[in-house]
């Protein structure tokens, strides 16, 4: 028997809608070409995310682990006029201040896999100079562009860097000779993009309403509702709304309703944020008093973390938080 309640997580619902060619295309035409349809939807292929790699130092290699939200290949782009591009975007629900670092190594990890797919066919000497086959690679060889968006779904305004120089201690005559690493960023909370796909143009509206922290609760509800209602939205629309929100949708409860709409995901989200809020407090007065009790009895702040995470099931992250709150009080 399927579970009635069931978690949209951001990462999931967001992987999903973006994996169709129409809407990929949409929003990349947005960003690149302020609009202009170049990106066609049916240059696009669906790639494999995971990009995982070795790196290989004199003395030892050391496995990279990465895999992308999206990526997709657009073959023989007239977009871009090269035999091969590959799109990758990342759906981040949370501000990361090392985005640079991290999408720099999605795309080092791209073109690391190409590489080392390409170096396959040099495994013997013949044919090839020295060099060529020192690199494993042949002067001629070439490897297809990646581009990386990251689209951002969280309330606050993106305050982190969005170059690697933002995250570098770099005196300004120094900028000259260290490379920079850009990052293509989109914030659904505030855009300008010129999207034509109608269920783009939805989302990010209605992502616009939700996140809009000038808009009381109640009356950005409304005027979310209204906008679905009155553009008839998609449900697939709605639930990529719901699942950026980070909610739990009742799917059979709907199913039998048959009248799956912004009036009854906001009842849903309401529901599910009041059972949160219960939950996050007895969360807190248990980690406090894990955190209590292990400086009473001269426990280490490392394992009071290790308790927190044991007992709680949380992230390191987590517990690092709850010892921030509670740790003053108690030492």
């Amino acid at each position: 028997m399927p579970k009635k309640i069931q978690d949209l997580k951001p990462d999931t619902v967001l992987k999903n809608y973006w994996r169709d060619n129409e809407q990929f295309a949409d929003i990349f035409n947005a960003v690149l070409f302020k609009g202009e349809p170049v990106l066609k939807p049916e240059e696009l292929e669906d790639a494999d995310t995971e990009e995982s790699s070795v790196l290989e130092h004199r003395d030892y290699a050391e496995s990279l682990k990465a895999s992308r939200d999206t990526i997709k290949v657009s073959k023989k782009s007239t977009a871009f006029g090269v035999e091969l591009v590959m799109l990758g975007m990342e759906s981040q629900e949370h501000i990361h201040y090392a985005m640079p670092l991290r999408v720099m190594g999605y795309d080092y990890s791209t073109y690391k896999k190409q590489y080392d797919d390409n170096a396959r066919k040099y495994q013997m000497s013949k044919g090839l100079e020295e060099a060529e086959y020192l690199s494993r690679m042949k002067r001629t060889d070439r490897f297809a562009p990646v581009i990386t968006m990251v689209v951002y779904y969280g309330e606050k305004p993106w305050d982190a860097a969005v170059s690697l120089h933002g995250i570098l201690d770099i005196p300004e005559e120094m900028k000259a000779f260290v490379n920079d690493y850009k990052v293509l960023l989109v914030e659904a909370r505030e855009n300008n993009l010129i999207l034509h796909n109608v269920k783009n143009v939805a989302f990010f509206n209605m992502m616009e309403i939700i996140l809009d922290r000038n808009l009381p609760k109640e009356e950005a509800r409304k005027k979310v509702i209204d906008y679905a209602r009155e553009h008839n939205v998609d449900k697939s629309v709605i639930m990529t709304v719901a699942g950026a929100a980070n909610c739990k949708i009742d799917y059979n409860a709907l199913s039998r309703k048959g009248d799956f709409d912004m009036c009854t995901l906001f009842d849903e989200i309401a529901r599910e944020n009041e059972a949160r809020g219960e939950a996050r407090g007895e969360a807190r007065g248990e980690a406090r008093g894990i955190i209590e009790a292990g400086f009473d009895f001269g426990l280490s702040e490392t394992d009071i973390l290790e308790r927190l995470q044991k007992k709680l099931n949380i992230s390191l992250q987590a517990a690092q938080e709850y010892i921030r709150l509670f740790g003053r009080q108690t030492v």
